[in-house]
């Protein structure tokens, strides 16, 4: 398995994490506004059933976005090679190692630590179409691109 397949795999995970994480909290709810429903009438009830449907409506925002982020993903090509940063490269420099792919924080493979980022990331922009040996700037620090695969 190839390091930009270990690097996808652990996107994978971290989106999974997070949609299970979501899932439970919306089947939570979806509990409490049951039980709402069979507590006593009044305003205390209309109060915490307004609150209830609230969250409902946020985690379900969240739920999109996760799906969106999942889309982005899928588009990765983890056999794709190009001499030129795009969606899925990875990118050694001088500071840092990046996987462009989603935002998933960072990632460690073979005790190396890379930063799973989103191309439309400040830092992303910067790589994106950017070699070997370019220089980027970002946050008055100057980074000069190793190699990217």
């Amino acid at each position: 398995m190839t390091q930009k397949e270990r690097l996808y795999l652990q996107c994978e995970t971290f989106i999974g994490n997070r949609l299970k994480i979501l899932q439970n909290a919306i089947n939570e709810i979806q509990k409490a506004l049951l039980f709402e429903t069979k507590s006593t009438a009044g305003d205390k009830h209309e109060t915490g059933r307004a609150m209830l449907q609230l969250e409902r409506e946020k985690l379900g925002q969240q739920l999109a976005e996760i799906q969106k982020t999942k889309e982005l993903l899928s588009r990765v090509d983890s056999q794709k090679e190009s001499n030129t940063i795009c969606l899925g490269s990875i990118v050694y420099t001088t500071r840092l190692n990046y996987f462009i792919s989603i935002s998933a924080g960072e990632l460690i493979d073979n005790n190396v630590k890379f930063y799973a980022i989103s191309p439309n990331t400040p830092i992303a922009k910067l790589l994106l179409s950017k070699r070997k040996g370019d220089v980027i700037e970002f946050r008055e620090e100057k980074s000069v691109i190793i190699s990217t695969v």
